[in-house]
């Protein structure tokens, strides 16, 4: 068979395979001039492996390409073992008080609002107490008996000897006296109790009136977190809801629940850090003050409180709070940065190693704790070996499809 202008089939052939030719070496040259080589399963891997296994896979890099890349030789970071858990935010009980009347009563007055500040001992408000009164009504009517018995023995030492007064009747109207004062001094202290002061006491006796108003004051020192007192309303001693509720809000409470397998990591003392929503960039710190004896049968958890400091009074009880607490001593272990260490896509971690700064071996590693953008590595690294610390996604995804400068 002839093909059109004289072209025998035979020259057809020949005229192809040399076109060919021309192509692959064309493509051979365009290879060499980016300078670079990828081999997944290449000899050049870095590692020997045992004969039949391919080698790990292996990057080349140019002088261009190592600007997208940072290298840095393996270090050690102090990695703290922590143990996380979730709570809430309460007062501290310890310093936190519910302020009842000693005695029953109608409220008189309030003295401070919520959210006040108050100190020890300042009144907080007033009561119109049946006791209070009671008790004052008994101390005037002791101190008019002793004055009056006072009076008496006056006289009758007055009259000794003179006017027929017998040594009974003197005797008498000592006992009388004595009787009357013992009565005013168990009087006075009986009103003392209500929290009345010597000088109070002296001038109901010389007005002959009581005073109905029973002070009541803050046992400590703190805030006021709730008022429930208003003018007329009956109060009793323990009879919820108290009138006042006054608490230190320097020091919180966090509580969380661990799971019971985690009781033996934790510890009176150990360092706490805790983070709300409220306040997402700021940590609290505290410390673990107390674990709890007894376990939800429900749940299986137990509850560990921590002491946080809060001097300027951020958090509030109920606060959904999450915990960290370190259970032990930070650990010494080999690191790289995060962007150093690539998830392949069956799940393992892998870092790139190099003793060149050019040629970059692929090498599977085992991951353990992550802290401030440090990852432990527990295997496959050597202290003072030269990893990618930055830039590791860009030599895998090469592997896939290698880039142009």
């Amino acid at each position: 068979m002839r093909f059109p202008f004289g072209i025998s089939k035979r020259a057809v052939v020949v005229l192809g395979a040399a076109m060919a030719i021309v192509i692959a070496m064309g493509l051979l040259e365009s290879q060499r001039g980016q300078g670079q080589s990828v081999a997944a399963n290449s000899p050049q891997g870095g590692t020997a492996s045992s004969p039949g296994a391919p080698a790990p896979a292996a990057v080349d890099l140019s002088e261009t390409q190592l600007n997208s890349i940072k290298v840095a030789p393996v270090g050690t970071y102090p990695f703290p073992v922590d143990e996380e858990a979730v709570g809430s935010i309460d007062f501290d009980g310890d310093l936190a008080v519910e302020v009842f009347p000693d005695y029953q009563g109608t409220i008189i007055e309030t003295l401070v609002e919520l959210g006040a500040e108050v100190r020890k001992d300042q009144p907080l408000y007033t009561i119109r107490s049946p006791d209070l009164i009671q008790a004052e009504s008994t101390l005037i009517a002791a101190a008019a008996a002793f004055e009056l018995t006072s009076k008496e023995l006056a006289r009758a030492k007055d009259l000794n000897g003179t006017n027929g007064v017998s040594v009974r009747e003197l005797e008498q109207a000592t006992s009388d006296e004595q009787t009357a004062e013992g009565a005013l001094k168990a009087a006075r202290d009986a009103v003392r109790v209500f929290g009345k002061t010597d000088a109070e006491i002296d001038q109901m006796i010389a007005s002959r009136r009581i005073d109905p108003a029973l002070v009541v004051r803050s046992p400590i020192s703190g805030r006021i977190t709730a008022k429930n007192a208003q003018p007329g309303f009956l109060v009793q001693p323990g009879n919820l809801p108290a009138p006042y509720s006054v608490a230190d809000v320097s020091l919180k409470w966090m509580l969380a629940n661990v799971v019971e397998s985690q009781i033996p990591l934790f510890h009176l003392g150990q360092p706490v850090q805790v983070n709300v929503l409220a306040y997402p960039n700021k940590e609290f710190k505290g410390k673990v003050s107390k674990i709890y004896e007894t376990v939800d049968p429900n749940t299986h958890r137990v509850t560990v409180r921590s002491e946080i400091a809060d001097p300027k009074d951020e958090l509030r009880p109920g606060m959904l709070a999450n915990f960290v607490i370190q259970v032990q001593k930070p650990v010494e272990s080999i690191a790289v940065p995060a962007n150093g260490v690539v998830r392949e896509s069956d799940g393992t971690m892998t870092v790139w190693v190099t003793t060149d700064r050019h040629h970059f071996v692929q090498r599977s590693v085992k991951t353990g704790l992550r802290k401030d953008g440090q990852v432990q590595i527990l295997s496959g690294l050597q202290r003072g070996e030269q990893v990618v610390t930055d830039g590791a996604i860009f030599l895998s995804s090469m592997l896939e499809a290698p880039p142009a400068d």
